[in-house]
């Protein structure tokens, strides 16, 4: 049986200050089962069964941290936030 999904995430960290922001967030996020985030690669790393990929990208922004890319189950796959609409009303 497929493990579920993987979503993979370039962030763009400075320090380790920044990857743990990443990783408390991930920590406390209902649904991962697994996550990996380093510094080193400039990446955060999540494995769950049932979170979708919108929901994990928007809990990794809230951290502050800027999002460059992002996969979902290795099809790359937009860091746009789609409720920021310019001139929307």
């Amino acid at each position: 049986m497929a493990e579920g999904h993987h979503y993979k995430f370039g962030v763009v960290m400075s320090c380790g200050g920044c990857s743990g922001a990443i990783d408390r967030v991930l920590k406390r996020l209902d649904g991962v089962k697994r996550y990996e985030v380093s510094l080193e690669k400039q990446t955060a790393e999540v494995y769950t069964d049932d979170l979708d990929y919108d929901t994990v990208l928007k809990t990794i922004r809230k951290t502050g941290k800027k999002v460059t890319s992002g996969e979902a189950d290795g099809e790359e796959k937009s860091v746009d936030d789609p409720v920021i609409v310019a001139g929307a009303e």
